[in-house]
């Protein structure tokens, strides 16, 4: 064997190894961000029928990830519609994440506690983060930019609204236990037509 194809050899045993962390990470955000959007997508179609009534119940949302090109694009202030669940995000053009925010201790009682995000990032539509509080308690967030739109019956065309879903610990809202929630972004947040999403 000659010494140049050595040196060959040797080179690609350095590069390939390199490059397979890389692949390996963006294959696992894109399979990871399909995992959670599919868990905030729903269809339910029920008919029933008493006394010669008919009751139909239909609900169906689907979710599309959204990813940007310019993930500074996502900063904002997000809100989740039933709670008073609140983040503020502050993205980097490299995907950086800085932000704050507050979850309700007990959503009736109106106490919340606040929280900075450490360690965020953004790689394509998926959030990773963590929640520091200020009693030094720490929790691993996970959470997809996307867009669901609601249907009502068969025939509506549905209600489109941009936010974003996050995994959280299990918590208790109205009676019911929740453990996602789906942040919507503040009106007004959001440019008109823009053209950033992809």
């Amino acid at each position: 064997m000659t010494r140049s194809l050595i040196a060959t050899i040797a080179v690609f045993s350095i590069i390939i190894p390199s490059r397979m962390p890389a692949q390996t990470q963006s294959v696992s955000a894109s399979s990871r961000t399909r995992q959670i959007a599919a868990l905030f997508a729903k269809s339910k179609h029920v008919v029933k029928e008493k006394r010669g009534v008919r009751v139909e119940k239909y609900k169906r949302v689907t979710v599309e990830p959204v990813i940007a090109t310019n993930p500074a694009i996502f900063s904002g202030t997000y809100r989740t519609p039933d709670a008073d669940f609140v983040v503020r995000l502050r993205v980097g053009s490299d995907g950086i994440i800085e932000g704050s925010g507050v979850d309700p201790l007990d959503v009736d009682s109106r106490i919340s506690r606040p929280f900075t995000l450490v360690d965020g990032r953004v790689r394509g539509a998926l959030l990773t983060a963590t929640k520091l509080y200020r009693d030094g308690k720490r929790e691993s967030i996970e959470g997809v930019f996307m867009e669901r739109t609601s249907f009502e019956n068969p025939q509506d065309p549905g209600i489109k609204t941009f936010g974003l879903g996050v995994l959280t610990k299990p918590v208790q809202i109205g009676g019911n236990i929740i453990d996602r929630l789906f942040y919507e972004r503040a009106a007004g947040e959001m440019a008109q037509g823009d053209t950033g999403y992809r």
